[in-house]
């Protein structure tokens, strides 16, 4: 199958997995904060944060592996993907032991740490049942998921994803209408999981009859994996750092409020990554073998991706109070309603998104050494102005703590990978995306001038209609950067050709 084929079946069922995963994570948090309080919905969302810092036991060889795979699998070299794989499994087991281990110990102490009113033993049965299932995605399955990544694949992975995940929601639904407890949810939704693994190792073996683990490991191909890992220790900073903060110094009713914010940004950014997700493996494969070829994709490709981008959070920061009115209705433990938060989460996700094709970049040409001390300035910048500023502002602090380590981070990745690797000025990058805010400004005005005043936005009809007027109107406004690409290139391709003539 043609890379061009798996690109689009990657797109389209990722896309059908987020529309479902996106209902199903806009119902469950839901019923958990009416039916259960902002609390436990607070400590649910504190404890997902949680877990991902003990997912540093896999980051680092995950990255550095799916790195190290991208040319033999272009080769389809099976000699070297055998030992690259081989050597990843002997570390994800070691990563399998060791998570359950820590995961055991801070099922006893996380209940000590955190202020609530929740009994000890509910909390440690949740921080244990939550973590159960990364043990065996670690120890059995973790290898496979990163080889059908970079033969892309991936949507093999998103669609059995999918199918575990409505097994659980719906689950979790009968579950809350019966009344059960949190730590009984918990336990079914661990077994549940488990689904993942019996078919992963179903689908391996009958596809991959050259895959062998049984041979000798090449750890060298790999060695760049704690490189890699102080990059993931950047990107779990500024992305998780927020919660623990919260949960430490304010209150887990201050969580709930951030873990909805939060939540409508996650899903966004869930759905705009399946254009990365879906062509990473191609871009991958590309770098290595054709560098002017890649050069003009991922312009081309970032030129797009920034378009969307920037048309879908115009719309999203004109939605967002509409939306948390609507979603929050009925509850009155904590007020939800917050501009400045809307602003903030906003202005968080369009820095991130600005950053990615470069930061891809860098990732295929396996820079990790290179950029290490670059990662942990950023890991500093925002946790010393997150903890600075959760004292002075509560949850703006964190917010703007997260904001000022992008803002240095972004700029970095930005130049590093258009003068390092793409031995060209950053001037193109920085012109797209400038020209891309100035388009926000205008969008929002737009919004604001044509549409309904979000006072007025109280259902969810209403909602709906509005926001698919806006996406028209900002799709319609942002559509100028790629066609003046588009245009721009015609153009110098014409006077090229013009010159050969003369």
């Amino acid at each position: 199958m043609s890379n061009r084929k798996k690109s689009i079946k990657n797109v389209i069922y990722s896309a059908l997995g987020q529309v479902i995963t996106i209902a199903c994570g806009l119902i469950l948090p839901r019923l958990f904060v009416v039916g259960y309080g902002s609390e436990v919905n607070g400590l649910l969302n504190s404890l997902s944060q949680f877990l991902v810092y003990l997912g540093l036991f896999e980051a680092g060889v995950g990255t550095a592996t799916m790195q190290a795979l991208y040319n033999p699998v272009a080769k389809e070299d099976w000699g070297s993907i055998n030992k690259i794989l081989a050597a990843t499994n002997e570390y994800y087991k070691k990563t399998g032991r060791w998570y359950l281990i820590v995961l055991t110990i801070a099922s006893i102490i996380y209940p000590i740490i955190v202020e609530s009113s929740i009994g000890f033993w509910t909390i440690a049965g949740a921080v244990f049942f939550s973590g159960i299932g990364n043990v065996v995605l670690f120890y059995v399955q973790g290898k496979y998921r990163i080889l059908l990544q970079v033969e892309g694949k991936g949507y093999i992975y998103t669609n059995l994803t999918t199918f575990v995940s409505v097994l659980v929601s719906l689950a979790k639904v009968g579950l809350i209408y019966i009344g059960a407890d949190i730590l009984s949810i918990l336990i079914v939704s661990a077994v549940l999981q488990c689904i993942h693994t019996v078919y992963i190792l179903w689908y391996i073996k009958k596809k991959y009859k050259k895959l062998c683990l049984e041979v000798e490991p090449d750890y060298q191909a790999i060695e760049q994996k704690n490189f890699a890992l102080v990059h993931q220790i950047s990107s779990l900073v500024f992305q998780n750092t927020d919660v623990l903060l919260l949960t430490v110094f304010v209150d887990l009713k201050i969580v709930s409020v951030y873990s909805l914010f939060k939540m409508v940004t996650s899903h966004i950014d869930s759905v705009l990554a399946i254009i990365i997700n879906s062509i990473s493996f191609a871009l991958g494969q590309l770098f290595q073998i054709d560098k002017k070829a890649f050069v003009k994709k991922i312009d081309w490709f970032e030129a797009c991706y920034s378009t969307i981008s920037f048309a879908v959070y115009s719309v999203v920061l004109y939605l967002y109070l509409p939306f948390m009115k609507i979603y929050t209705k009925g509850v009155s433990d904590i007020n939800y309603i917050d501009k400045w938060l809307a602003v903030l989460f906003v202005v968080i996700s369009l820095l991130t998104h600005c950053r990615v094709f470069m930061l891809q970049t860098i990732n295929y040409a396996g820079h990790y050494r290179e950029t290490m001390k670059r990662s942990v300035a950023e890991t500093l910048i925002n946790l010393v102005c997150s903890f600075i500023g959760v004292w002075l502002w509560g949850i703006y602090g964190v917010l703007l703590g997260t904001i000022a380590a992008l803002l240095y981070r972004t700029n970095d990745i930005i130049v590093y990978a258009n003068v390092k690797l793409l031995k060209r000025s950053p001037q193109k990058t920085y012109l797209l995306y400038l020209a891309a805010v100035a388009l926000f400004v205008v969008v929002g005005t737009i919004l604001n001038i044509v549409l309904r005043p979000i006072q007025e936005i109280d259902g969810i009809i209403i909602f709906c209609v509005e926001g698919f007027k806006g996406m028209i109107i900002s799709m319609l406004v942002y559509s100028i950067i790629p066609i003046g690409i588009l245009c721009k290139e015609k153009y110098i391709s014409l006077n090229i050709k013009e010159k050969k003539k003369c």
